[in-house]
């Protein structure tokens, strides 16, 4: 009887993940999803330039706006990045230690941020900026605080794998839910950087 030789599936195929596009199945899942997304905030980035201006009573971005303050908390933001593809870098080589202290890294990053926004909604509701307050207020909240919600869901991801490691479920073989959560972390901070552009910069 002729010898019959399977040949060895794919890593992504043994994992369960396999797909006909060369990447797994979770991942090309989060890049539809992602893309999805880029319609939505392309959406409301349009919504807020076309109503900003038309404010016909109350506040003003050029009254509210703390430059300074939204700088160092985009930065942080930023730095989160860097953050997250160290902790990509470490699962990849099989370093579960640093992978955990990268991964809290990057969720307190995070939670500075959202930390750095809700002390600014705060401020800019005492001076009498509230969301129903003028057409600015609305589309400014909406698009900021749509955004900051995207954030909280990526600290959620991110203490999620954090749990995983620690309960031996995240290792080498498990890398790609890295990656994943990772594409959604730097998608949350490239759009935060046209936000913080469109919206405190340009006059």
């Amino acid at each position: 009887m002729a010898d019959v030789t399977h040949a060895p599936a794919p890593a992504a195929a043994v994992h369960g993940h396999g797909t006909t596009t060369g990447i797994s199945n979770a991942k090309l899942a989060m890049w539809v999803y992602l893309s999805s997304d880029c319609l939505l905030f392309g959406g409301l980035i349009s919504t807020y330039l076309l109503l900003r201006h038309r404010s016909v009573q109350g506040l003003g971005p050029a009254d509210v706006f703390d430059i300074p303050f939204t700088s160092v908390s985009s930065f942080v933001l930023q730095m989160s990045s860097l953050t997250m593809a160290l902790a990509v870098a470490a699962i990849t080589r099989g370093d579960v230690r640093r992978n955990r202290v990268w991964l809290l890294t990057t969720a307190m990053l995070g939670a500075t941020f959202i930390g750095g926004q809700v002390y600014e909604f705060t401020t800019f509701y005492r001076e009498g900026l509230g969301f129903t307050t003028n057409i600015f207020g609305s589309a400014f909240y909406t698009l900021t605080g749509f955004h900051g919600a995207h954030v909280v869901v990526g600290i959620v991801m991110l203490m999620s794998l954090l749990m995983m490691s620690f309960r031996g479920n995240l290792g080498p073989e498990r890398s790609d839910a890295v990656e994943i959560v990772g594409l959604y972390w730097h998608f949350v901070d490239i759009v935060w950087i046209l936000i913080f552009t469109i919206v405190y910069l340009i006059p």
